[in-house]
């Protein structure tokens, strides 16, 4: 989906907002245990990695998809201390030295082909980061939307490269599946001027808390954390919009 239209996908969000919501809160677990250097797994186009590297951190962004990271480079540069990568969030990969943090965040690993993958994802996480260094993970919390409905959450005007259009962007849960449905409205290119629309439905693998702390412990996790938001608050699984797990690894 992100390949086919990610320029939708960026229009619709407001990432100065974002990022001032979500900073405060690596901010605290960063400066907790002396973060020098930071790797995000499923990076998109770059901008927690970017925000990362600008508070002085050594920063590799990596995401499967050439064209987010053609399009982080390009907005952010590359140097020693800012590096990009072509790589799936399960690909064997052996840091030296190992990170101090590894993040996943977006909700990018719901997007996982399986639960295998994802499991395959939390291990490696855990293998690039040193000792008593953190893995943070964010996820949509299914459980809080109901079972059937799509739960409408954009519906804004957007300029594409192409030109303008209408975008719509939405989830719903279907049992232990979730979706984030994405459509875009735009004008008609030929004499009859009628409307075009292009929608896209993605499925998302649905985590209990319980699923995110047995994989991050038999991955070598010390510790973990819980919060339904980047505002610390405590998870509630029938109310929390967000699960975000904070794992420690163990000194071993």
């Amino acid at each position: 989906m992100f390949d086919d239209v990610s320029d939708i996908f960026e229009a619709t969000v407001d990432w100065p907002k974002r990022l001032a919501h979500e900073a405060p809160f690596y901010r605290r677990w960063f400066e907790q245990v002396g973060v020098r250097s930071v790797v995000d797994v499923a990076c998109g186009g770059g901008r927690h990695a970017a925000m990362f590297h600008d508070w002085g951190l050594d920063v590799e962004g990596a995401d499967i998809s050439q064209k987010m990271i053609a399009r982080a480079k390009a907005a952010f540069g590359e140097s020693e201390r800012l590096r990009w990568a072509v790589r799936g969030f399960d690909e064997p990969y052996t840091p030296r030295p190992p990170f101090d943090a590894a993040v996943c965040v977006g909700n990018s690993l719901a997007l996982a082909a399986d639960r295998a993958m994802a499991e395959r994802a939390v291990r490696q996480m855990l293998s690039m980061v040193r000792g008593g260094g953190l893995v943070v993970i964010h996820v949509l919390n299914l459980w809080s939307l109901p079972d059937g409905p799509c739960v409408w959450h954009k519906c804004q005007q957007v300029t594409l490269p192409a030109g303008g259009a209408i975008v719509l962007r939405g989830v719903h849960r279907c049992g232990g599946r979730g979706y984030v449905e994405l459509a875009a409205i735009t004008p008609g290119g030929d004499a009859s001027g009628v409307p075009t629309l292009r929608a896209e439905a993605t499925p998302l693998l649905g985590f209990e808390a319980t699923d995110l702390e047995r994989m991050a412990r038999s991955s070598g996790a010390a510790e973990t954390c819980f919060f339904g938001g980047y505002r610390n608050q405590p998870y509630e699984r029938e109310k929390s919009s967000d699960l975000i797990i904070v794992a420690t690894r163990g000194s071993n």
